[in-house]
């Protein structure tokens, strides 16, 4: 509104009145009979306002309003609105009638019968604040759109002074703005000029044009106003700082009430529909909805809504670069539909914390990814952290913002160690290699701890990825040795198994097939190929990614990446074309066939049996691979069905202790390993989201994975161990040393072999060793009850036994 004059600045203000009469004949409205009484101001004086107001530039254009996008689960449901400036654009068919009215009524109540300007309100504005009566606007719902628009453009480029000159209160911008809205309505319809305003305007708390402030004050969309709603958003424009409804509620109404009376003055409404109109009071009226929208920080999903942000931006579908697509995202009303389920989210999150609740002094805590085979879309990631946690607060297990599931990049960590989860790698590196489900794996005998380890010298790897130390390999239990069932190595997750069967094939092997399944930590990068890193899952992946590497196996080798986008609208209804997800082909069916038949023991009679079948209740089709890392710190399930891959985390995030006698969500626990709380959650999860889904049976192995090519077992027995392994590796095999047996062969020559007769092609011969000697035999005590003589012992030589003699090796390394 324009500064009351002083009697100093009269000739001031004939020049103003002189260009108020150039605008007056532009209109023509002095051909209509308007006298204007102020003396001296015709002739040359207005011919100069004339030709300085046809000198103002009138060129006027909108650009695309900035609004919220709407970010939305794979069922629609609302996770999040990302903005600049909380707006929704609607049409006007879309705001109701009454709200119209009201908005009219209270700023321009004659705009659907004067033009651009409102001579008359202008010219009583003009004379009044120039008599000093009083400061009045004047100014025609027209001017406004513009002076809004030119306020709103300026902002948009960052123009803080174009801003400010676009509402500064004096004469001049007011001409301005008189000539441009003169433009407007050459351009525009009155309803196209009114649809602009109420999306332009600002009604306070954030909320910009009148859709957003409805459902922000009253959660309905503006279409669904009512008259004492529309009287309270119209009232609120002119000041909306001092009577925004939820702030000043008691401003807000006052203000309500002038616009109801207003409406009934001009006779949109009568004094009747007044009264009840005033009635209810506005606090009472509000409805505002924490869990509206707006940013991530308020989404029901605050780390998937990060993860998604941070997706977004990696989009060039989106824009050139970073920037571009940012102001996409937060100013260009695009609707993000996502493959989230949101209420397979929020269950597992329920499950997740009630095993292990949200801040657990224990400072453990547990996360979860589910991924769908062959698409890579990404179904849900829950932990049970409270977002917004801080590290200094002692009772919560920290991270705050930060997610457990997924790789740095999008908001998350490096991971946590995988444990025996790693070892499927080998798995399907053995199975490549000829190693069949049916056969037997080197299995070098360990018990439990560092001083009944087995001992893997450094001398023992065939290629660059070993150790340049000795390394100490322990089992959860005492094994025999020298071989075990490749069914019985994966279902109890024998480490010495695996770590043999690892160091035959070669670790480079395997550190490939790392690389093939896109195995790689937090920040992107490849596993560094020690032995412990390679089998025993020493290195950190995060959930997610975990997840997407058995994913793999249930879709029969087709590698996907992880995608969490299912599609991307435009503001104006287009489908952005979003990026192929390129999935390819890494393993062979038949090889995944026969892993899925290896890690299905796992489940059906092995390390998660007792949490899945037993807690949980979970029976249908369906493998995987506990894991456990050393000091019990980091503990996982990651299993599959044919239609979805779950990895399920539980360990310590912040606080680096063992998880050996530990009590979790008031629940005593000895140790933990992954089959003691991650297996049960796994199966517990997966039993709810899979309850419709039809159990269907993994592909059968062909013979050759179940049983491998046969080929006889050269006979070495007799020979140096030097001999034994070039003679067996001319016949196709490989050999290692699998420990001495009692033989009365010479000390040292090969006294056996694990398997012998025949073996398939290309895997493992253990050469058990003579010791030189065999004991007689105890002598037999005659018994009391019989009458004939006692036996006598024998003294001829013994056969060889099969059970080998305890090595003197020691282990660390906790089991799957």
């Amino acid at each position: 509104m324009p500064v009351r004059p002083d009697r100093a600045s009269m000739p001031h203000l004939m020049s103003l009145v002189a260009a108020f009469l150039a605008v007056s004949v532009a209109l023509g409205v002095l051909a209509a009979g308007l006298a204007i009484p102020v003396v001296g101001v015709a002739g040359s004086t207005s011919n100069k306002a004339i030709t300085a107001f046809d000198n103002i530039d009138k060129t006027f254009s909108t650009t695309a309003l900035s609004q919220q996008s709407r970010i939305v689960d794979a069922n629609n449901k609302l996770i999040a609105t990302p903005y600049d400036q909380n707006r929704i654009v609607v049409k006007l068919s879309k705001v109701s009638q009454i709200m119209q009215k009201a908005q009219i009524a209270i700023e321009d109540s004659r705009f659907y019968e004067h033009g651009a300007l409102d001579v008359r309100g202008t010219a009583r504005a003009f004379f009044n604040n120039a008599s000093g009566n009083s400061t009045q606007g004047g100014s025609s719902l027209t001017q406004q759109f513009v002076k809004l628009t030119l306020q709103y453009e300026a902002l948009k480029k960052g123009d803080e002074q174009g801003a400010a000159d676009a509402v500064d209160v004096n004469y001049g911008r007011k001409l301005r703005e008189m000539a441009l809205a003169m433009q407007v309505e050459k351009q525009m319809t009155k309803k196209q000029i009114l649809q602009g305003y109420l999306n332009l305007a600002y009604y306070g708390d954030q909320a910009y044009g009148i859709e957003a402030a409805a459902l922000h004050y009253f959660n309905v969309h503006a279409s669904e106003l009512n008259l004492t709603q529309a009287a309270t958003l119209a009232g609120v424009v002119q000041s909306p700082s001092a009577t925004d409804p939820r702030n000043n509620p008691t401003a807000a109404q006052e203000r309500r009430d002038v616009v109801l009376d207003r409406m009934a003055a001009v006779g949109v409404i009568s004094l009747e529909q007044a009264a009840a109109a005033k009635k209810p009071s506005v606090k009472s009226l509000l409805r505002i909805r924490e869990s509206e929208g707006g940013n991530c920080a308020k989404s029901p999903e605050p780390y998937f809504c990060n993860y998604v942000i941070a997706y977004l931006k990696t989009l060039p579908v989106l824009g050139k670069n970073v920037d571009e697509r940012n102001l996409a995202i937060t100013r260009g009303g695009l609707r993000i539909k996502t493959t989230l389920r949101m209420d397979w989210n929020q269950e597992i999150v329920r499950d997740l914390r009630s095993r292990v609740p949200a801040g657990d002094p224990s400072g453990v805590g547990a996360a979860a990814a589910v991924v769908e085979p062959g698409t890579g879309k990404l179904l849900a990631m829950a932990q049970t952290s409270e977002y917004g946690q801080t590290k200094d607060n002692k009772s919560t297990v920290g991270l705050t913002t930060q997610s457990w599931v997924v790789p740095t990049a999008y908001g998350g960590t490096l991971g946590f160690p995988i444990g025996s989860t790693a070892k499927v790698f080998t798995l399907l590196t053995a199975l490549e290699n000829g190693y069949p489900v049916n056969g037997s794996v080197p299995a070098p005998k360990a018990g439990v701890g560092r001083a009944n380890a087995h001992v893997f010298p450094p001398n023992i790897y065939k290629d660059g990825c070993g150790s340049p130390d000795a390394w100490y390999v322990s089992n959860d239990y005492q094994t025999r040795g020298p071989t075990e069932t490749f069914r019985h190595a994966t279902a109890n997750s024998i480490n010495s198994a695996f770590a043999a069967t690892m160091i035959s094939l070669g670790g480079c092997k395997v550190q490939e097939m790392w690389k093939r399944l896109g195995a790689v930590d937090g920040a992107g990068k490849e596993v560094y190929p020690t032995p412990s890193n390679l089998v025993l899952g020493s290195g950190s992946m995060p959930p997610v990614t975990l997840a997407n590497v058995y994913a793999t196996l249930a879709a029969n080798g087709k590698w996907c990446p992880v995608n969490p986008i299912e599609s991307i609208t435009t503001a104006d209804g287009k489908s952005l074309k979003l990026p192929a997800v390129k999935c390819k082909q890494v393993l062979q069916p038949d090889i995944v066939a026969g892993a899925d038949e290896l890690l299905k023991g796992v489940i059906t009679g092995g390390t998660g049996t007792a949490g899945i079948r037993g807690q949980a209740g979970f029976y249908k089709n369906a493998a995987g691979k506990t894991g456990t890392h050393e000091g019990h710190q980091q503990s996982w399930f990651v299993g599959y069905t044919p239609q979805l891959a779950t990895a399920v985390y539980v360990g310590t995030p912040i606080k680096q202790r063992e998880m050996d006698s530990i009590v979790i969500g008031g629940r005593y626990y000895p140790n933990v390993f992954g089959g003691t709380i991650a297996a049960p959650l796994w199966g517990t999860i997966m039993k709810q989201i899979t309850a419709t889904m039809p159990d269907e049976p993994f592909p059968t192995p062909s013979s050759k994975i179940l049983y491998g090519d046969l080929i006889g077992v050269p006979s070495v027995i007799g020979m140096s161990v030097q001999n034994a392994i070039f003679t067996l590796r001319a016949a196709g095999f490989d050999a290692i040393e699998g420990g001495q047996v009692q033989s009365t062969l010479p000390y040292g020559v090969v006294a056996q072999t694990a398997p012998a007769g025949q073996a398939p092609r290309g895997s493992t011969i253990a050469l058990l060793t003579s010791n030189g000697y065999v004991p007689p035999p105890p002598p037999t005590k005659p018994s009391s009850s019989s009458t004939s003589p006692s036996t006598s012992p024998s003294t001829g030589p013994t056969k060889p036994s099969n059970t080998p003699t305890k090595p003197t090796s020691t282990g660390t390394i906790s089991p799957g």
